[in-house]
């Protein structure tokens, strides 16, 4: 099955065009959705837009932006979809700058960069393995999803990854959190045996060893309702006492077996069985039930459907 690209459009870099694809890199299929269900009957929910007490359609709802209380300037939707910037399908790069320049703050969303396979497979090699050599990342702004982002593309593999950045007015700035400690000077003691801790405990990253253990516990609660019986249920471990002297903290943290041995050695957890918890099967919806309704807090009515369902200032740029 052909991949769907979120994004297509050129890359300039001078008079150097590169028309490539853009990917979304993030998995949300991986997330555990719930649908909501009216509990008497075991029936979805569907909302539905209403005005002035009643149903409305989709088609009559336009943008409305509020100048003054209870007052809208309308915006229709082929006017925003009319609106046209160069950015809307041609990404220029403006400048380049080290990657360390960028604080970690401003990086908001990644996507895969890839060649669109039209013949351009030498130009986009060209671009990666340049940016890889120099380490340098290429900066520049793209207008997707109703608005203009800022911008990195870096090497990525084979491949580029492309980075939405926030813009610097949209991080707060750090005064009101870290005044209180910004001329607070450790003591040097201190910060060494901190820093042989760091050392011992120093690791190469590997993501594949690290994952969700609520979102597992929020599957085998799932599993357990789908299959009849009680949900596994992990035994937390106990938080080590409360030590008030840090050097005597850190000396423990060092002394301790698990400051020695490797990181991605995990322990095994210890799990209990939960008594066993009785749950209620929906029954299938009767004719007086589904002509039951509700209305939201958001202006939307909630009416039960008829079918069961299954950082800091850096500036970047």
């Amino acid at each position: 099955m052909a991949l769907r690209p979120y994004w297509s459009g050129t890359i300039r870099l001078s008079l150097v065009s590169l028309p490539v694809n853009m990917y979304l890199a993030i998995n949300r299929q991986k997330t555990v959705a719930f649908h909501e269900i009216y509990r008497p009957t075991g029936e979805r929910v569907e909302h539905h837009l209403v005005a002035d007490g009643k149903e409305i359609d989709r088609d009559d709802i336009v943008k409305g932006y509020e100048v003054e209380k209870g007052e809208y300037v309308l915006i229709e939707p082929d006017e925003i979809k009319a609106l046209k910037i160069p950015s809307s399908k041609v990404l220029d790069i403006v400048e380049f700058v080290a990657r360390d320049e960028v604080d970690d703050v401003y990086l908001e969303t990644p996507y895969y960069i890839a060649p669109d396979g039209k013949g351009n497979d030498a130009t986009f090699a060209v671009i990666r393995d340049a940016l890889r050599s120099s380490r340098k990342v290429a900066v520049g702004q793209l207008a997707i999803a109703g608005r203009e982002r800022l911008c990195l593309i870096r090497p990525f593999g084979s491949g580029m990854v492309l980075e939405t950045l926030r813009y610097e007015e949209e991080i707060r700035e750090d005064d009101p959190y870290f005044d209180d400690i910004r001329d607070r000077k450790p003591d040097s003691e201190e910060v060494e045996l901190a820093q042989e801790l760091i050392k011992r405990k120093t690791k190469t990253f590997d993501p594949g060893k690290f994952h969700d253990h609520y979102r597992d516990a929020l599957q085998e609660l799932i599993n357990a309702r789908v299959e009849n019986r009680a949900p596994r249920e992990v035994v937390e471990e106990r938080p080590t006492a409360n030590v008030v002297n840090l050097m005597d903290a850190l000396r423990q943290s060092l002394r301790s077996k698990e400051s020695e041995a490797p990181a991605d050695e995990a322990k095994p957890s210890r799990t209990r069985t939960a008594p066993q918890k009785r749950t209620r099967k929906a029954k299938p919806p009767s004719s007086s039930d589904k002509s039951s309704s509700g209305k939201s807090s958001s202006g939307k009515s909630a009416t039960v459907s008829e079918k069961t369902p299954a950082r800091p200032k850096k500036a970047t740029a």
